[in-house]
């Protein structure tokens, strides 16, 4: 499979790090495991920018978010369809990562992007509101470092329209998990891990 958009080569190590890690996990457990359909042939054209931030307050990590959101609403969606802003010092703890999602969505709605760019959510430490800490289930939103991932809406409906009910994604995900288990889940991320040295 196509790799996905490199790193700029003026990248700390942690960064370098971060974004290889992130990309191992889009192709192998994203893609491997078909929790995204849509996500392989964007992976495959390479259409996705994978970049990561070294901010570690809201203030300036909210300034790379809007940097990120005008390259993506400006480029070409054929040149690059998504992208992936890895926070290597920021939002580690869950809650921080949940509350930050609000301004953020406020800064779409200040650019205009509201209803062309969404904003989805992927957390090392991600839980559904209805679940447990250690249920497996949560691993469908499992990244390695806390992501932001820039949708754009065009493309979010074509993929949708093409599944007869998307509503079956979530429930096929939880199956997968579930079938994969905890002990399934942490050879999968370590595997994950070793792939990205």
């Amino acid at each position: 499979m196509a790799a996905a958009a490199s790193p700029s080569p003026h990248v700390s190590e942690v960064e370098r790090r971060a974004v290889a890690e992130t990309l191992a996990w889009l192709e192998q457990v994203v893609v491997g495991l078909n929790l995204c359909p849509f996500a392989r042939a964007v992976l495959t054209r390479r259409q996705v920018r994978c970049v990561a931030s070294a901010a570690a307050g809201e203030a300036e990590l909210l300034e790379r978010l809007g940097e990120e959101l005008a390259l993506l609403a400006a480029a070409d969606p054929e040149e690059t369809d998504t992208t992936l802003l890895v926070c290597t010092h920021a939002l580690a703890d869950f809650d921080a990562y949940n509350q930050f999602l609000d301004p953020a969505d406020a800064l779409l709605r200040a650019m205009h992007l509201e209803g062309v760019i969404q904003v989805a959510s992927f957390h090392p430490h991600y839980r559904f509101a209805d679940s447990d800490a250690d249920d497996v289930t949560n691993a469908t939103n499992r990244s390695p470092w806390p992501t932001l991932h820039l949708l754009r809406e065009a493309s979010v409906e074509r993929a949708v329209a093409a599944i007869p009910d998307p509503a079956t994604i979530y429930a096929a995900n939880m199956r997968t998990l579930q079938a994969l288990g905890a002990e399934g889940w942490e050879r999968l991320r370590r595997r994950c891990l070793a792939a990205a040295q």
